[in-house]
């Protein structure tokens, strides 16, 4: 009875070797950020305070700031390189800004200012348009609809930025500078068929007041010097 007890005991006793593997396997620990384990997700709130952080400074040349000895190169249609900072250092400029080159919305407004081009130029003023796109696509667009002015490339969007048009994508619309590189106008965002009126407006009331003053201020003074006579 004795030995029968005893090979019961030994066979109802579980190996070892069997409780060791119904035992479950230990978890492996996680990688350590930049050791191979996926690096962790900006938050909402970071994403959002990075971008009004951009934007801040991308907000830098307003009206009353001026071109005069910004340090950025662009490229036109050629590939060639336009300091930003001489642009305006002998004659007034417009900048008109357009999201995509040869798209409807943005040729419409280089077409316009095709069709006014001359008007500008008998004011004193060059024009040039400026995108992020590359100059080769660029220089298509300008040889496919004629444009008579140069188109500047900021891929990079630096120049863009530095008006405040856009840190990722380029707001339509225009600037004017006159001679020497001061800010006159800024229209942001603005019509494609309405930009180069605007423009023109602008130009037209900063040469009045070269002049002595606007029309109606001209009036004004004429008033007072008949009710002193």
């Amino acid at each position: 009875m004795a030995r029968k007890a005893a090979a019961e005991a030994i066979t109802t006793e579980p190996r070892r070797s069997t409780r060791i593997l119904s035992q479950p396997a230990p978890k492996a620990k996680r990688k350590a950020d930049g050791e191979g384990g996926r690096a962790k997700k900006k938050t909402k709130k970071v994403a959002e305070d990075m971008e009004e952080s951009a934007q801040e400074k991308a907000e830098q040349l307003q009206i009353g700031s001026s071109l005069a000895g910004l340090s950025i190169t662009l490229p036109n249609q050629k590939g060639e390189d336009v300091e930003i900072g001489m642009i305006a250092s002998e004659r007034g400029v417009v900048l008109f800004l357009v999201p995509r080159a040869d798209t409807p919305g943005c040729t419409q407004q280089a077409c316009a200012y095709r069709d006014a081009y001359d008007k500008f130029t008998e004011a004193g003023y060059d024009v040039y348009c400026l995108s992020a796109d590359e100059e080769g696509k660029q220089g298509k667009w300008k040889d496919k609809k004629t444009l008579p002015y140069d188109l500047l490339s900021d891929p990079k969007r630096v120049f863009i930025s530095a008006l405040g048009a856009g840190t990722t994508k380029t707001a339509r619309s225009h600037f004017v500078f006159a001679k020497g590189g001061v800010m006159i106008d800024k229209r942001m965002p603005v019509k494609p068929a309405e930009s180069f009126k605007l423009a023109l407006d602008a130009i037209q009331k900063e040469s009045e007041k070269g002049d002595g003053g606007t029309k109606e201020e001209k009036d004004d003074k004429k008033d007072e010097g008949d009710d002193e006579a």
